[in-house]
């Protein structure tokens, strides 16, 4: 059994060398290193050194060295394929095996590190749009340089040409998502854009992420695909060149964008990656881990980077992270931030950030008004569902904490966090009929919607008229990229909108023309899902109603106002019943 070059590489990526050996014998921190007893030959004095930056052990006395598979090798004996395979079990990490000769990945590298020269010679040799929009971001040179920031032209096979002059074969710019093909010519995937070299902790080029300088051009940021060297998920942007401050200042911040990491880097902020646009993944928090154990994300304060601060917060917790979320005031991101009001006053944002347990409960009652009975309520709910996720000791503090706030006792927040639990371990043995369509979910919804826009592009003015159905910012971004590309005779050229999609967009887009079956009716599929979103609509107002009416004895609530509600919580079930019985 062997494995793939890939799988190898990604292996090393999540690993974390430092946690191998300490299992195997005992370390000490020493200065930026670990040590101990050498454990290939008799010593007393340790002159065994593991550094974890470095993802190396290296002995003085024997002179043995090597990574963490190398290690796995010798201390425990074993085959090469076998110590892969070891790591790989105790971590969980998925390997892919070989299929006849093993694959090369260095001609990849070699492609990407030529492209990464082509594009940084075409933004510092000759004036260009992309070298006037980062000096009017006020990005130096030393720090450009530093990144390797580059810049696609507008010419059509600028980059090609490069390559090919480059003895690069066609089918390998394709596998790395730098060129594109159509009707058997070649063309350059990256056009008129700011180019960020991705650069792994190992100092290898992966992929490349392109900022739109025309407002026109769309998407805004373009990654590379995922390929055989380019995996997002386990990869921070940034963390090549940062690492060292990582582990010095014992925090990372995580923000969301290219621009982001260089303006904080530059301002002396240097304990800062980028999660190339993704979501927090598991891998990504292995990775973080390697180098620090506390994690500050700073995300937009909008919807999308409120809920990507939340799900990032997971993941890393999960990992046995200290995480603690914070967001730009005045609505800015961290550049333009940092860039009016310097290094100090950002620092004083980041310490301020709120702990898991804060921001989860603070984001949980945003929308409400804590002086009004009803909205006290339903965040007594809230808190409460986030308090029965926590440990016994969080759960104690937070209710303490969160009684004092809504002027309750502690043991109503505490109660209700129990009495969550309870009914959610009788989820499935007790069906309530009026409960049905709770189980339906909004993604549903958009991903049959999706698929048919994708078959019959007349029903996207459609869900112009019908506004609600689309929630989720992904499915807004394919739809609009879908309008853009909206020929004279009404057609869509489904072609355009997957090659300006960006990645994530697009294997969603795959994955949805993949899983979901719809029938021929597009009629009827579409007014069926206007009416299974009506009916959601409709349960969640029902339940919102219930709530208030749940808590009501906990409050000083008007009997009038209170019989008023029953009354809606009727008209409202009785629509459902009519609103079921139509026909679509």
């Amino acid at each position: 059994m062997a494995f793939t070059a890939r799988s190898i590489a990604n292996l090393k990526d999540q690993v974390n060398i430092v946690d191998v050996v300490s299992r195997a014998l005992p370390l000490k921190r020493s200065g930026s290193s670990y040590k101990g007893v050498c454990p290939f030959h008799n010593e007393k004095t340790p002159s065994f050194n593991v550094s974890e930056q470095k993802q190396m052990f290296y002995c003085f006395g024997c002179l043995a060295s090597g990574d963490v598979i190398e290690f796995v090798k010798r201390y425990y004996n074993l085959e090469f394929n076998d110590a892969v395979s070891r790591l790989a079990n105790e971590y969980s990490i998925e390997m892919e095996e070989t299929k006849g000769s093993n694959e090369n990945l260095d001609k990849y590298y070699k492609i990407n590190k030529d492209a990464a020269e082509f594009f940084y010679k075409s933004f510092t040799e000759k004036a260009n749009k992309g070298y006037s929009y980062m000096k009017n971001r006020s990005i130096t040179p030393q720090y450009l340089k530093k990144y390797g920031i580059g810049y696609a032209d507008q010419e059509w096979n600028s980059l090609y040409d490069y390559l090919k002059s480059k003895g690069h074969e066609e089918k390998d710019m394709m596998e790395l998502g730098l060129i594109s093909e159509s009707k058997g010519k070649y063309y350059d995937k990256f056009r008129n854009r700011v180019i960020f070299p991705i650069i792994n902790t190992r100092g290898k080029v992966i992929g490349f992420g392109g900022r739109a300088i025309a407002k026109e051009d769309n998407p805004k940021y373009l990654n590379s695909q995922e390929s055989k060297v380019f995996q997002k998920k386990n990869n921070l942007y940034g963390l090549n060149l940062s690492r060292g401050a990582v582990s010095k200042e014992g925090y990372i911040i995580i923000v969301e964008g290219y621009m982001d990491v260089v303006s904080l880097y530059q301002s002396g902020i240097e304990n800062v990656a980028a999660s190339l646009g993704t979501a927090l993944t598991e891998q990504q928090a292995r990775l973080i881990k390697r180098y620090a154990k506390k994690v500050v994300l700073c995300y937009d304060s909008d919807n999308a980077g409120r809920n990507a601060a939340l799900r990032g917060m997971e993941i890393l917790r999960a990992e046995g992270l200290d995480v603690r979320v914070m967001h730009v005031t005045d609505g800015k991101d961290p550049d333009d931030y940092i860039k009016q009001n310097g290094k100090n006053a950002f620092l004083q944002l980041v310490d301020n950030a709120l702990y898991y347990g804060e921001y989860k409960i603070a984001d949980a009652i945003k929308d409400l008004n804590l002086k009004d009975h009803h909205d006290r309520i339903n965040a007594i709910k809230r808190i409460a569902a986030i308090l029965r996720t926590m440990t016994p000791g969080e759960r104690e503090e937070y209710a303490s904490k969160m009684s004092k706030e809504l002027n309750i006792s502690k043991s109503v927040l505490l109660d209700e966090a129990s009495s969550g639990s309870e009914k959610e371990n009788n989820k499935q043995e007790e069906k309530n009929p009026s409960n049905e369509i709770v189980d339906e979910t909004i993604n549903q919804i958009e991903s049959e919607l999706l698929r048919l826009i994708w078959r019959n592009e007349e029903y996207i003015l459609k869900v112009d008229e019908n506004p609600e159905l689309v929630e989720h910012d992904s499915v807004r971004r394919i739809i609009q990229a879908m309008k853009d590309n909206i020929e004279a005779d009404g057609s869509c050229d489904n072609a355009k909108v997957l090659d300006q999609l960006d990645e994530s967009d697009r294997m969603l887009v795959y994955n949805i023309l993949e899983n979901i079956a719809i029938s021929h009716d597009d009629e009827k599929i579409f007014n069926g899902l206007v009416k299974k979103n009506r009916l959601i609509s409709l349960q969640r107002e029902v339940e919102r109603i219930n709530n208030i009416l749940r808590y009501a004895g906990e409050s000083e609530a008007d009997n009038d106002e209170m019989e008023a509600l029953m009354r809606r919580s009727m008209e409202l079930q009785s629509l459902i019943v009519k609103v079921k019985s139509e026909e679509n």
